[in-house]
């Protein structure tokens, strides 16, 4: 269960489709479109708002009745604007298409002085949509521009998650247009789904170094194919924020209600007419959305609902040489008397061959369609070739073969693309066993029974092939029962999938942040258990491993770190440098949740609190750690574990990295913690009513309410450590 220490997620698959008849004929693209249906809105509705065509179920004016429903309705201003604009709350709408809305953006934007690096403009970027039938898409990214910049940026409703970005620079000339690899620019994911967002944008220095070149940093969260990254004119542009509020939309996804299509459909709210279909919102929220069968075009929410396209009025939409004959959703194709198809040639050439016309034709069907699939398999074996050797596949063989001992590709398999997509039932909703922002995991069944976890990301940087696989083939040496087991990968699909073994029972940090059932086994025996054999999972990959798991010992980093600014080494934003102790640095971090039950960095906290690092080492400071701990910890936790771990993270947590213990220290420290396994009170003369008289009301303990005569004839606490927790001494002197 607490083997989840590391996780790496490329990604995903190609699906290919292919379609045969025995006729010519081409696939119709769906042309469904509601802005240019021929029924656009209901009866005496206006359809336009200035520039916006404005289709139903959406509908302009509160209370006209020309939208589904009143979460559809526009505001369309006439007087404000010329031409008018059309607006849902205070946003902005661009265009209104099938699945989607394009809507104005927000920027966060800081500048400083040059010389004293005073901050002297400054506004945040928030966008609250809750409560509508919105959501953020998946087309949009989060953007960072500054070369002294992190930010953190928070969504919830729907999905909750807590996201960052880090751009640094020292010189302009360092800066490479079209690029947001954290030089200059840095740009990331979020997933869909969410319908409020919030950044809070920083900077290093404020700018100090570099405002020559880069007075201010911006962060804004909008479609990733419209904004193109110009480099140096960037940095210094006055007028950036204007470009990007008025060229980088923000994209939304609509459905209508709350129910999927099972659950609607029959009812007498289903809103699909004639000719259509319904569509399940597919963006992690309820809701659904209708959709003109292949081959028909119209407003599938206004009757009659969706009409045929003629194809044969459009050559673009048929391939027929002569004659075409238009049919409900489709067309044939026929050739004029005398003449021959393709089919017709097929059945003559069938008759000459055979004696018997209906076998000879099914003995030609039989050999086009074995000639058809053969070249669709071997164009499919061909392009998953390409991909496995972009991916480095032919580096990874390499690499497995040139290890001592190794003779066989046992070690490291190498999985094909069609061996995972049988184990993942065709990737499956199904089976999915969670979903982030760089990509899905999907549970999967080898057929040897074996139960795995197959990791496909969104996206890979084929810069970073090289270290991909020299990770791939770290990972797989490493044999130590409290690590995930990497069982191999797959190179065939575009981008590479990891196969690991599967871990049941969730993550640690499910068990520790959703309450519920599933906590009540976390004891202090327990978390001190899991503490220590983490430790002591991660000094083994720092040191123990056949190949050390350090990747990253001494190295520069300047493109974005993949992780949770919440774990990140702080010296990585003044060194761009990323060592073992910066692992001792989150795995400080790990201990103080498992001390506090409190998530690293929490939105919803006061400013102060914000950061549980700070949080934890200031109440330290002022002797208030009791306050802080979870319940439990403080009645199962005996004083010397107590004090020991929390001076331990302190440790851990040190800004100078030279200051924090290594990984052997840590795992050594923590094994002989869990000797001191006595009661909590057992060497104190406070008694559990005592105690209990010591909890305020949100449970912890309140150290100022320590009774007088817990004080000796010197006026000195008992039990006092520099910096550390208070607690009256045993047979006090009264």
């Amino acid at each position: 269960m607490w083997k989840n220490i590391l996780t790496w997620i490329f990604f995903s698959g190609v699906i290919l489709t292919f379609a045969a008849t025995n006729t010519t004929t081409i696939t119709v693209a769906d042309t469904f479109n509601i802005s240019k249906a021929p029924i656009i809105t209901k009866p005496g509705c206006p359809s336009k708002c200035g520039d916006l065509t404005v289709p139903y179920p959406f509908g302009i004016g509160p209370g006209s009745g020309c939208a589904i429903e009143e979460r559809f309705e526009l505001n369309c201003t006439t007087t404000a604007f010329d031409p008018p604009r059309a607006y849902t709350g205070n946003i902005q709408i661009y265009e209104i298409s099938d699945n989607q809305m394009r809507v104005s953006n927000v920027v966060a934007r800081r500048c400083y002085d040059r010389i004293t690096g005073a901050v002297v403009l400054t506004n945040s970027a928030s966008s609250n949509i809750t409560g509508t039938p919105y959501s953020y898409s998946e087309l949009n990214k989060f953007t960072l521009i500054g070369c002294d910049d992190f930010t953190l940026v928070s969504g919830s409703g729907g999905r909750s998650f807590t996201s960052g970005c880090i751009s640094l620079c020292s010189r302009s000339e360092d800066v490479i247009d079209g690029y947001c690899s954290g030089i200059g620019c840095c740009q990331t994911s979020l997933p869909k789904g969410f319908q409020y967002y919030w950044t809070d944008l920083r900077s290093l220095r404020n700018h100090t170094l570099v405002s020559s070149f880069n007075p201010c940093s911006y962060a804004f969260f909008g479609e990733g194919k419209r904004f193109g990254f110009r480099g140096e004119s960037d940095l210094s542009d006055p007028n950036f924020m204007d470009r990007v509020m008025t060229t980088v939309p923000i994209v939304l996804d609509w459905a209508i209600g709350n129910l999927t299509c099972a659950e609607v459909e029959g009812t007498g709210d289903y809103a699909c007419k004639g000719n259509s279909l319904c569509v399940d919102s597919g963006t992690g929220m309820a809701g659904y959305r209708c959709r003109c069968n292949k081959g028909y075009e119209g407003n599938p929410y206004l009757d009659p609902g969706c009409t045929d396209i003629d194809e044969c009025k459009d050559s673009n939409l048929n391939d027929c040489e002569k004659s075409c004959i238009n049919t409900p959703g489709g067309f044939n194709c026929s050739c004029p008397d005398g003449q021959y198809g393709m089919a017709e040639r097929m059945v003559e050439v069938a008759m000459l061959l055979t004696p018997s016309t209906g076998l000879g034709f099914l003995s030609l069907v039989i050999a086009v369609t074995l000639l058809y699939f053969g070249l669709k398999k071997r164009k499919l074996m061909k392009l998953r070739e390409k991909f496995f050797q972009q991916n480095g596949g032919l580096l990874l063989k390499q690499q497995i073969s040139s290890i001592e001992g190794s003779n066989s590709m046992d070690s490291t398999k190498i999985f094909t693309a069609e061996e995972l997509e049988k184990a993942t039932d065709n990737y499956a909703d199904d089976r999915i066993l969670g979903r982030g922002g760089y990509g899905t995991v999907y549970k999967g069944i080898l057929p040897d029974k074996r139960i795995v976890a197959i990791k496909r990301s969104r996206m890979m940087d084929e810069s970073q092939i090289e270290q991909f696989i020299n990770e791939v083939v770290i990972l797989t040496q490493v044999n130590h029962r409290n690590v995930v087991k990497l069982l191999g990968c797959c190179l065939e699909s575009e981008v590479p999938l990891l196969v690991y073994e599967y871990v049941s029972n969730g993550t640690l940090y499910e068990h520790i942040h959703n309450r519920g059932a599933m906590t009540t086994w976390l004891s202090w025996d327990n978390r001190l258990r899991i503490a220590s054999e983490v430790a002591g999972a991660l000094s083994y990959l720092h040191s123990a491993a056949t190949i050390p798991a350090n990747f990253l010992d001494q190295t520069e980093v300047t493109t974005l770190v993949q992780g949770t600014l919440g774990y990140l080494d702080p010296e990585y934003f003044h060194t761009s440098l990323l060592t073992e102790k910066s692992d001792v640095y989150s795995f400080g971090v790990v201990l103080a949740e498992l001390l506090t039950g409190k998530k690293p960095i929490d939105m919803e906290r006061s400013q102060e609190q914000r950061n549980l690092t700070t949080y934890f080492i200031m109440y330290m400071k002022e002797n208030k750690l009791f306050q802080i701990l979870e319940p439990r910890v403080v009645r199962e936790g005996s004083l010397e574990q107590l004090q020991g771990v929390a001076e331990l993270i302190k440790r851990c947590l040190c800004l100078n990295s030279e200051d924090r213990p290594t990984m052997k220290e840590v795992a050594m420290e923590l094994e002989g913690l869990r000797k001191f396994t006595k009661h909590p009170w057992a060497h104190q003369s406070v008694h559990e009513e005592e105690y209990v008289g010591l909890m305020n009301e949100s449970g912890s303990v309140d150290l100022y309410a320590v009774p007088m005569s817990s004080y000796n004839r010197t006026g000195e606490i008992y039990g006092q450590y520099p910096g550390q927790i208070i607690f009256p001494r045993v047979n006090s002197p009264r």
